[in-house]
Order: structure tokens, then sequence, then C-alpha cells
């Protein structure tokens, strides 16, 4: 039995009767757990936005692909 364990069934005794053995909940552990991960997403989401609007892309033209109508390639004789 590890030392976390042999802790927490000392502690169960404490709780008395307001602790139902049958009833599983995530306490103020998971609430945090949960917070820091939603804080995560959005800091990374929140910086994904900022250097996706940093990019300056301009596509170079094929040059396999026909001109299109109206171009200066098109007007050439």
């Amino acid at each position: 039995m590890s030392a976390t364990q042999a802790a927490l069934t000392q502690l169960l005794p404490l709780a008395g009767d307001t602790f139902d053995k049958n009833k599983v909940t995530p306490g103020l552990l998971g609430f945090i757990v949960f917070a820091a991960l939603a804080i995560g997403v959005w800091a990374l989401m929140k910086s994904m936005n900022r250097h996706m609007g940093r990019v300056n892309f301009e596509e170079a033209p094929d040059p396999a692909a026909p001109a299109a109508p109206g171009t200066d390639a098109a007007r050439t004789p």
C-alpha cells in the first residue's frame, strides 16, 4: 500500500456520516485541473490567432498552368 492510499484511508473516518461510499465526485482537485486545462487551451488559441494574423502568404503562379484571360501573358503575340 502506498503512502497516498494510507493517508486517504485514514481521512475517510474523519468524514463521518457525510461521506457516501457509493458516490464519486471530482471535487476541488477535478475543478482545478479542468480550469487549468481550459486556461491552457484558451492561451494556445489566442497565441495561434496572433501567429496566423502575422502570416503574409502570396501563392506563386504555377508555371505549367495556362495564363488566365485578361493577363499580360495572354496578350503577347
